[in-house]
């Protein structure tokens, strides 16, 4: 977007938040003054930081404020009694903030690509977050839409809040027991027939088809054959996150394997280097990319592996165990604070990889800054 096109946008912006409480707000017959001054307080901040340069922290800065104070003030018009599509100065309202929270979060990306910091570069996806669960709330309660369709984020908070032993025997039950003994049985087993296929191109011509046949059968048909196997505790999970992720790994590492440029593989013989040294001074250096994105599309794969698998027979404890059982009883919300579990778990496991993988690949070209 050109600055003029943004400007454009952020003004047309203002004046419809000027006109937001002027508009029928539902059952509530009008924004009371406090809600007024704050929302008033939300573009005024707005409109300064609008036309700021772009790069300026104090523009940052007074965007998050009127986006805050913003929020308050919807939230507060809400509660007041705020409903349905017929609450036209409310969802006119939300507009406004959304414009407000991206330009907040464009500014905050924009310091942190040009001046670096851990804490700057974090700060734009945390608000989108932040604003995403904000925005769920809204839309649920103001709507009201039916909380068995979708549960607003404070009924899921509460869930957690009252289920919290539950969840944690749950998340050691899957994560713990289940997924982490799967992930490293399926990855190193993985990795080292990768080593061993790339030494042997019989192994390449006859193991290769049969895992990409293997990799390709649905989770449904297998999970069901492991309990069978294993018996309804975690051990059958592990072995179904075993078959999920042990392919992955193979393909990766012979791809990795085979990815260290000619040039350097000449140089490596040039300098009567073994197939030994070959491989750990050289080829392991140029597989060690395609090795982490493998590990870490596997730790997402792992945990829904163990979780679908808990679908077939389990202990009366684990994620899918939980998951099917509140889906029955119609708690809802105790099925989102359960996905909510899952993915915080999930996330955290990938973003360690990745930490992991910059201090391990620092040299590749995409993990170099640009000068200038």
């Amino acid at each position: 977007m050109t600055s003029r096109a943004r400007d454009i946008v952020l003004t047309a912006t203002l004046v419809a938040g000027l006109a937001a409480p002027f508009l029928p707000a539902g059952s509530a017959v009008a924004w009371r003054p406090l809600d007024l001054g704050l929302w008033l307080a939300a573009l005024a901040a707005g409109a300064v930081a609008a036309f700021v340069d772009r790069g300026d922290e104090s523009a940052a800065i007074l965007a998050l404020a009127g986006t805050v104070l913003g929020a308050v003030a919807l939230y507060r018009v809400l509660d007041s009694g705020a409903r349905g599509a017929a609450a036209l100065g409310l969802w006119l309202g939300a507009v406004v903030l959304a414009v407000l929270a991206w330009r907040a979060m464009n500014l905050f990306a924009l310091i942190g690509r040009n001046r670096g910091g851990a804490a700057l570069n974090l700060a734009a996806p945390i608000l989108l977050g932040v604003w995403t669960i904000y925005l769920w709330q809204l839309v649920v309660v103001g709507l009201e839409i039916p909380r068995v369709l979708l549960p607003p984020p404070s009924d899921i908070a509460a869930a957690m809040v009252a289920s919290a032993r539950d969840l944690a025997l749950d998340f050691i039950q899957t994560f713990v027991r289940a997924m982490i003994p799967g992930y490293v049985i399926g990855c190193g087993a993985g990795f080292i027939v990768g080593v061993l296929v790339d030494r042997s191109p019989f192994l390449q011509r006859g193991l290769l088809p049969l895992g990409n046949l293997v990799s390709a059968l649905p989770i449904v048909a297998v999970a069901p054959i492991m309990v069978m196997w294993f018996g309804f505790d975690w051990p059958s999970k592990a072995a179904v996150v075993v078959i999920m992720t042990f392919f992955p790994m193979l393909v990766s590492t012979i791809a990795g394997l085979a990815a260290l440029p000619r040039m350097e593989l000449d140089l490596m013989r040039t300098y009567a280097a073994s197939y030994a040294q070959t491989l750990w001074l050289a080829r392991f250096q140029a597989a060690m990319p395609f090795i982490f994105n493998a590990l870490k599309i596997n730790s997402t794969l792992a945990l829904i592996g163990a979780i679908v698998a808990e679908f077939f027979g389990t202990p009366v404890v684990g994620m899918g165990f939980r998951i099917s059982t509140e889906v029955g009883r119609m708690n809802i919300a105790m099925v989102w604070a359960t996905i909510v579990v899952a993915a915080v778990a999930g996330s955290a496991s990938y973003g360690a990889l990745a930490l992991v993988e910059r201090s391990v690949t620092f040299w590749h070209p995409s993990l170099r800054k640009v000068a200038g």
